[in-house]
């Protein structure tokens, strides 16, 4: 027999050497068909009615079905829209689980349920087959051969440093990788990108999202594109576009390639909404195999979604085979796939319950206690858009958050902001006052100034005000709070004392970066002085303003040799990477931190409360005996200021290990207690020895 009832046990589309078994979740649906394609996607061969339901599985084995099969499904069930259920049979639905994407979303009118135009709008019903235009799962064998060598650097937590980093953007304009790979998932792993990578010291490459996207039609009608990625329709197959064949190999083999390296894969992933939108939008997998499972839908009017991501719609964690089925996602990515960890999008979204956030939903109750993912890093973006989204440190001690405090504090500080000297002191020793609970180490807190969305870190110093024309949406998208200063002109300059001024300041922010406690975040690009030419949300510019720029380097603006000296001054220095929380003057006379004044003594209540304020200096004690402190010294005034080094008897003598005012760090050496000057606007640090 050809065709047999199979297995509800493992979802997807499963080969085992023999055939493939097909099953799919749907509770609601009447009937679910498969449906076979040609190599190419454009001709439907045959339709075979899964024969068995298992509970809410529906499922089928066909013995001749081998890797490279095309196929997509067509499930039966009531059109109820005011009911929330929105089945049409005549729409070709993706699978959830389908492993490869062949093909791309070419948009037309059949994608949508409902009669577009129509007076009643989504609760017409449309009878146009829609398969041609719709991207096909294809049957694959997960076997891949890693070699005896392959082996997970296991980066601990509190010697991270990541690196943000689009595929295609980051190797499209590098004139050293090979032309061939520049944009692809072998750029990535190219010899010339490792040797970058290496060479500013980072650990951990975090990339935005690679599972399948789609792009939205209003962007493809204004000739744009879905740069970033945060609109998924697959959440276990590569995006193809990066990959000229097979991606899940190209993939893996960049994996593998930057593992033995030494280097780890972090994935940006988006759970929390799909790319089907809202009520209007297309039905291409999820809204169609059983909407009122997969969404969140208004109680009293399940017509209408509700919406915690401005995205339209929010997935539905609550429901178990949803939840099952993230759960699934996250598990081949690391098992499969090998990656170290997630950075979770909009990730209050996962953790929400019928009361709101919650600290033990479902999402995070699960994730708490698999083994799988236990091995993993964990990162969430602790917000979202919907009522008490704000969560910054209310996420559970195996996690690590976005701390956007941290970036405001520094931009800010860095912008000319005074009497900011309190909340720069905290985010500087690892945000002590949002993340010091349940057992929580300064890991909790992912520093950054920049990511990929907002300002790059050159355009922080370039623009004050944001200048997203090329958008097509007259500059009315991306935040109108940036805290940036343009230093005295609007854009590109040739005035020689405005550039340096703009040189120091990201050399201050990086510094700051890399000497706080917390674990640091750069974006690609920051190094070079990369610019969006003041967009500040490039999602939709897969063009010269969203690609790395790399033609600065080798150039006075590139700062990629500063960063690999902070990268390994964090080394140097442990106190800097300590997983305790600081204390004071202990009874043995040693302490964690000590705030000086410029004088060298300890500050008083007064001195923190110093009107404009904008001088900080401190001293981290050494985490072991025999270990040296560190003086941290942070001027943000536009006037140098006289310091004293801190009066140690203990320590005799300080040396200059930084100073971002000088083109090369010098290694001055001060006794202890003696006068020297802070240069305006400057980051300084010492060494002390005995």
């Amino acid at each position: 027999m050809r065709l047999s009832a199979g297995t509800p046990s493992r979802l997807g589309a499963s080969w085992d050497g023999r055939g493939t078994n097909f099953a799919l979740f749907s509770a609601n649906a009447r009937k679910v068909e498969l449906c076979l394609f040609d190599s190419h996607g454009r001709r439907e061969l045959e339709r075979i009615t899964l024969p068995e339901r298992s509970e809410d599985v529906w499922h089928g084995y066909l013995n001749d079905v081998s890797p490279g099969q095309l196929y997509g499904y067509r499930v039966h069930g009531p059109y109820e829209p005011e009911h929330g259920h929105r089945f049409n049979a005549n729409k070709l639905l993706l699978d959830p689980y389908a492993k490869r994407l062949a093909g791309r979303l070419v948009w037309s009118d059949a994608h949508f349920a409902y009669r577009t135009g129509s007076a009643r709008e989504d609760l017409s019903f449309d009878r146009r087959d829609n398969a041609r235009g719709i991207p096909k799962a294809v049957v694959v064998d997960e076997t891949f051969n890693w070699g005896r060598r392959e082996i997970r650097p296991q980066i601990p937590w509190e010697d991270t440093i990541i690196y943000e980093a689009h595929v295609k953007g980051l190797t499209q304009k590098r004139g050293d990788v090979p032309h061939n790979l520049r944009g692809t998932y072998g750029g990535l792993s190219s010899p010339a990108m490792i040797d970058h990578l290496k060479r500013l010291g980072v650990t951990t490459i975090e990339l935005l999202p690679i599972h399948g996207f789609v792009d939205d039609r209003m962007l493809v009608e204004r000739k744009l594109a879905n740069y970033w990625g945060y609109n998924t329709l697959s959440f276990f197959a590569p995006e193809p576009r990066y990959a000229p064949d097979n991606p899940l190999d190209a993939f893996r083999t960049t994996v593998a390639r930057l593992h033995d390296a030494g280097i780890e894969v972090m994935l940006d992933v988006v759970y929390n909404h799909t790319a089907e939108g809202n009520h209007m939008g297309p039905t291409l997998s999820f809204r169609g195999i059983d909407n009122a499972s997969y969404y969140w839908l208004k109680p009293d009017n399940p017509r209408y979604y509700d919406d915690f991501t401005g995205c339209g719609s929010s997935l539905n964690l609550r429901h178990p085979r949803v939840l099952q089925m993230v759960m699934d996602s996250l598990r081949y990515w690391v098992e499969v796939c090998h990656v170290d960890g997630f950075r979770f999008d909009l990730a209050t979204t996962l953790a929400r319950g019928p009361g709101g956030f919650d600290r033990n939903s479902a999402f995070l109750t699960a994730v708490r206690q698999d083994p799988v993912l236990a091995a993993v890093k964990l990162v969430a973006e602790p917000w979202d858009l919907g009522l008490g989204g704000y969560q910054v440190g209310a996420f559970p001690s195996q996690w690590s958050e976005w701390n956007d405090r941290y970036r405001s504090a520094l931009r800010r500080y860095w912008s000319g902001e005074g009497s900011l000297i309190g909340e720069v002191s905290s985010r500087m020793t690892g945000s002590s006052d949002l993340f010091n609970h349940d057992g929580r180490a300064h890991r909790a807190s992912i520093n950054h100034v920049t990511v990929h969305d907002g300002f790059t870190l050159a355009d922080l110093f370039r623009y004050n005000e944001k200048h997203n024309e090329a958008n097509g949406e007259d500059n009315r998208d991306g935040s109108n709070d940036n805290h940036s200063n343009n230093c005295g002109h609007e854009g590109p300059t040739d005035d020689p004392a405005i550039n340096a001024l703009r040189l120091r300041l990201r050399k201050n922010q990086l510094a700051c970066l890399l000497l706080a406690q917390g674990l640091p975040l750069i974006l690609a690009g920051d190094e070079v002085g990369n610019t969006q030419h003041g967009n500040n949300n490039a999602y939709c510019q897969d063009n010269e303003i969203g690609w790395v720029g790399w033609e600065r380097l080798g150039s006075e603006s590139d700062l990629t040799d500063f960063v690999g000296h902070m990268t390994e001054l964090r080394r140097r220095f442990p106190q800097i990477r300590s997983q305790r929380w600081l204390d004071g003057r202990r009874a043995d006379g040693s302490y964690g931190v000590s705030w000086l004044t410029p004088s060298a003594d300890d500050m008083t209540e007064s001195d923190w409360n110093f009107p404009e304020g904008r001088f900080l200096a401190y001293v981290l004690g050494p985490s072991q005996p025999g270990g040296a402190p560190i003086f941290i010294v942070l001027n943000a005034a536009p006037e140098e200021i006289a310091f004293h080094l801190p009066k140690m008897p203990e320590y005799r003598n300080w040396r200059q290990v930084l100073n971002t005012a000088d083109h090369v760090q010098g290694t001055a050496e001060f006794a202890s207690g003696a006068e020297t000057k802070a240069p305006p606007r400057a980051v300084l640090a010492f060494s002390g020895s005995a």
